[in-house]
């Protein structure tokens, strides 16, 4: 590992100010993915600006029973919420489907949308990875591309974004509070990721020394209907290789409204508006669920690679999406 500075900043916006003044500086806040990549030397700052403790742990009420979020939460303790069980289920079983307990425990609101889309390649640094540095290549292309994107790819990164509560944020119509070295914005949290283009390196479209501060929940009615179903290769502690995370409205057996977002296939959680299209005003049935999930899906590009590709995802989402629908609109009924 490289020697790097440290500095705890006494308030939030001495953080923005410290990163922004160092274009070899990072932010910390719980540390789960930083410090990983840190030891593996991924990346080399010069300076790390810790900002935990700074950012707020607190979790407030907003117009009409919508939730301000702020970066500090960790993760357990934004599954755990009873307003956030209530009022956004979706959001609280994503949490519970990501990582440990432990690292949940440590993980933060504002710091988990931002750990790294990444895969095996761009961890190891013997290999070359246009994520790590760019220009050198794309291992994956044709290598091991079993958990690899299917939907929004480049010719130069086609790893998927890891993230559960990010697809969770996606569906919700989430917003992202940001302070940065010009003030604050605000940024829809669809918009908050990039597709990787030809600047795989970019995972987001945050300037550097922009920092999250809090994130918005609107209210929603159709958000208590809603749940998230993840597929992985063991019980826990595993990458989605597909996710999906939904709410349904159903109406005498017809679909008045849909939110469906997928993880696990894309650089960036991937909200499915042309599925919600399709579900709107059709019959609540298993065809019409996978007739939306094709419609989304007709653009995706398997990547074929050792082991045999990852074509089985389209399939796959399409069951998964499926069984996710057919869930909740028999709670719908009830």
């Amino acid at each position: 590992m490289k020697p790097f500075g440290y500095r705890y900043p006494v308030d939030v916006a001495d953080a923005v100010r410290s990163v922004a003044g160092d274009p070899a500086a990072v932010f910390l806040a719980g540390g789960t993915n930083l410090v990983d990549h840190l030891k593996l030397g991924i990346v080399a700052p010069d300076l790390v600006v810790s900002v935990g403790g700074l950012l707020s742990a607190e979790i407030e009420e907003l117009d009409a029973g919508g939730l301000r979020i702020g970066a500090g939460v960790s993760n357990s303790a934004l599954a755990a919420d009873r307003r956030v069980r209530e009022r956004f289920p979706v959001l609280s079983r994503a949490l519970l489907s990501g990582a440990s307990g432990q690292l949940r425990n440590m993980a933060t609101t504002g710091g988990n949308p931002l750990q790294r889309t990444r895969c095996v390649y761009f961890q190891d640094v013997t290999t070359p990875c246009n994520k790590r540095e760019p220009g050198s290549g794309c291992s994956a292309i044709g290598g091991w591309t079993r958990n690899h994107a299917i939907l929004g790819a480049s010719e130069h990164c086609i790893a998927v974004h890891p993230s559960d509560m990010a697809v969770a944020m996606a569906a919700l119509d989430a917003r992202v509070r940001v302070l940065g070295p010009d003030g604050e914005r605000t940024i829809p949290f669809v918009g908050l990721h990039r597709l990787p283009g030809d600047a795989p390196e970019r995972d987001t479209v945050l300037g550097h020394g922009e920092l999250i501060t809090a994130i918005d929940l609107p209210a929603q009615p159709i958000a208590r209907r809603s749940t998230y179903r993840k597929v992985r290769d063991r019980a826990s502690y595993a990458f989605a290789l597909v996710s999906v995370a939904a709410a349904l409205e159903v109406e005498d057996g017809v679909i008045t409204d849909a939110r469906v977002a997928f993880g696990g296939v894309a650089h960036a959680p991937w909200r499915a508006y042309r599925a919600e299209e399709a579900l709107r005003g059709s019959v609540a049935s298993d065809l019409s669920y996978r007739s939306a999930a094709d419609r989304e899906l007709a653009d995706a590009r398997p990547a074929e690679g050792l082991g045999g590709g990852n074509a089985f995802k389209i399939p796959l989402l399409r069951r998964t999406l499926t069984a996710t629908l057919r869930d909740l609109a028999r709670e719908d009924a009830r």
